[in-house]
């Protein structure tokens, strides 16, 4: 199973290069990704977040049941946030930054231009959770974390905190 990276790794940092090969090594990827995430309880992941610094990522909202299921996996090659409107405040976590969860002020409206595992350009409408994750998702392809988006204030308290939890 692949690892999932955590902050403050440098790898988290690095912009990711387009996909232009959508081969069975593409597809054995995302397919490792999607254990992963579920694994972990996420709801999203980049390639990034386990060493792989492409412009993939996947998402894939649980159902009312809170169960996620595979035929409703997002993949996403290459995106590009094409619309953007409205505001929401979502508190987010993240696979990466393991056991923190603050609120985030997000576009609540987008709309993404993407490619499927296949190479097909395609494009979807995201609002709310979709649209938050999708946001969250394309920041690490960008080298951006969600707790960047926090204030000094809650910015120096993750820090404090993450020391205290590395102390032996």
């Amino acid at each position: 199973m692949l690892e999932v990276i955590t902050y403050p790794n440098p790898l988290l940092r690095q912009i990711s290069r387009p996909v232009e090969k959508f081969d069975e090594e593409l597809h054995g990827l995302l397919d490792a990704m999607f254990d992963v995430m579920l694994a972990k309880n996420g709801v999203g992941i980049s390639a990034i977040q386990v060493s792989k610094p492409i412009r993939a990522l996947l998402i894939c909202i649980p159902d009312e049941e809170g169960v996620q299921h595979k035929e409703d996996v997002l993949e996403i090659i290459n995106p590009e946030i094409i619309e953007r409107d409205g505001e929401i405040v979502f508190s987010e976590g993240c696979l990466s930054v393991p056991e923190f969860y603050e609120d985030i002020k997000r576009s609540s409206h987008i709309k993404v231009a993407y490619q499927n595992r296949f190479g097909e350009k395609c494009e979807i409408v995201a609002q709310d959770y979709l649209a938050v994750a999708f946001q969250h998702e394309i920041d690490h392809l960008n080298g951006i974390l969600f707790i960047d988006k926090l204030s000094i204030l809650k910015r120096k308290k993750f820090e404090k905190g993450l020391k205290q939890k590395h102390k032996f």
